[in-house]
């Protein structure tokens, strides 16, 4: 019997990405309208659903504050902050969510893929950087699929390629949430109690038929076991 599947998202799931990719889009804003764009307000969008792209959200919160600008134009100033362009970016702050040996004991029972609005490459920077020995097949990136999430166009992917296997997505957006619902799969939220909208989170996740919300993916061996 193959092994049950957990595909995780990587972006609040993985990784805590409050200094990298949240800092990142305030720091664009900033640059390009003097704006000082607040956690919340981020949240907010990511609440909306619909803003699963970083790059997107960055270039509309510039519109947005009156300033029109290329949207490359906002996504290579994004880039150069967050990968230092060779040197020290925010990437670089980046903290891995999973205690020492979590990952290693749930990989007994499980078998571990990620889909990940981050273009691949990025996603493999962090699990490189982070993951030790542990395997996470496929990596389903944003250049891997033709429609993003809420699209479940990853997810089936990863579900085509393992036929009979029990799945279950692991995301922590409203995004990942339909995302699962559309693809058929479990969904399990994670709703950090550091989020500045956590209540609204915890009720939108309740909305799409979460099977379960967690503050963070340490807790897992716990959610299997019941």
């Amino acid at each position: 019997m193959n092994q049950p599947l957990i595909v995780f998202d990587m972006d609040g799931v993985l990784v805590d990405v409050t200094e990298s990719y949240r800092e990142t889009i305030a720091q664009t804003v900033k640059h390009f309208t003097g704006v000082d764009l607040t956690r919340e307000q981020i949240q907010d969008y990511k609440n909306q659903g619909g803003w699963n792209d970083d790059w997107e959200l960055t270039h509309h919160l510039i519109k947005v504050a009156g300033k029109e600008i290329p949207f490359e134009t906002a996504r290579d100033y994004f880039q150069s902050i967050f990968l230092g362009n060779g040197e020290g970016g925010l990437i670089l702050r980046e903290e891995w969510v999973a205690r020492p040996g979590m990952l290693e004991e749930l990989n007994r029972q499980f078998q571990f893929a990620v889909f990940t609005g981050r273009p691949k490459a990025e996603a493999e920077l962090t699990l490189n950087r982070f993951a030790g020995g542990v395997v996470f097949h496929p990596v389903v990136g944003m250049y891997e699929v033709e429609n993003r999430k809420p699209h479940p166009e990853g997810l089936l992917r990863i579900l085509n390629a393992n036929p009979g296997r029990k799945v279950y997505y692991i995301g922590d957006t409203v995004d990942d949430a339909r995302c699962a619902r559309a693809a058929g799969v479990p969904f399990i939220g994670i709703a950090a109690p550091s989020n500045p909208r956590y209540l609204d989170l915890v009720f939108l996740f309740q909305e799409e038929g979460a099977s379960a919300i967690i503050d963070d993916i340490n807790v897992l061996t716990e959610v299997f076991a019941s």
